[in-house]
């Protein structure tokens, strides 16, 4: 078993890091903005670039405050007991990281002009990813190997549930306006086309030196520098 979980309507959370108060209040009451953009991932799907282009959008490809400011400020994920507060209080259009899946989403935000960002990356690799991680801050009491770690990921017994289940209750969503989704994949080959349908999505105007500026610092090379 993990260490200190909980479950919430079905899926599993860390008590380090998030309540059942904190997802009550998201799901129910968290106060959402026309102009808000929601950044929402399964783990390890991407969450960190897209919160970088996001930004650098924000920005009109001002690459300032993305290289001094920790995307964990400019972008929290508002389900956590650190992101919260950061989130409620960002100045807006605000950015807000998210893992919750589709059943405990702030339900206010479809009845918004707020925006929905949905990346997905291939299981495979987001599995591995998490084993790495995992493994890394030591979540489990005991040290799981490859397949039994594996199992857990199939059978959801992981943090934020299962990755099928999560991209299914998402892609649900997909015939409202204010939802859209990509891949990490399109994002790998293509990310000025990437960039340039996001801002259609989000109905935002950047000149071609703007857009090019967002696509060099959000690039792996220009991340790993910042990192």
């Amino acid at each position: 078993m993990a260490i200190n979980e909980f479950t919430y309507k079905g899926t599993r959370f860390s008590k380090d890091h998030h309540s059942e108060e904190i997802l009550h209040f998201i799901e129910n009451e968290f106060p959402v903005l026309d102009d808000d953009i929601y950044n929402v991932t399964y783990p390890k799907s991407g969450t960190h670039w897209m919160g970088e282009i996001l930004n650098l959008i924000k920005h009109r490809g001002d690459p300032t405050e993305c290289n001094t400011v920790p995307v964990v400020v400019r972008a929290p994920w508002y389900e956590l007991k650190v992101g919260l507060d950061n989130a409620k209080n960002l100045p807006s259009p605000r950015i807000i990281s998210t893992h919750i899946p589709s059943h405990i989403f702030t339900k206010s935000v479809f009845k918004s002009k707020a925006k929905v960002i949905y990346t997905v990356r291939n299981p495979k690799d987001v599995f591995v990813s998490l084993f790495c991680f995992h493994a890394m801050v030591k979540m489990y009491r005991e040290e799981a190997t490859f397949q039994e770690y594996l199992e857990r990921f199939l059978h959801g017994n992981v943090v934020y549930g299962t990755w099928f289940d999560h991209v299914k209750g998402w892609m649900l969503m997909v015939e409202r306006e204010n939802f859209f989704y990509i891949t990490y994949e399109e994002l790998q080959q293509d990310l000025r086309g990437s960039v340039v349908r996001i801002l259609k999505f989000l109905r935002k105007e950047l000149n071609d030196e703007q857009i090019d500026s967002v696509v060099k610092h959000s690039s792996f090379d220009a991340m790993r520098c910042g990192m």
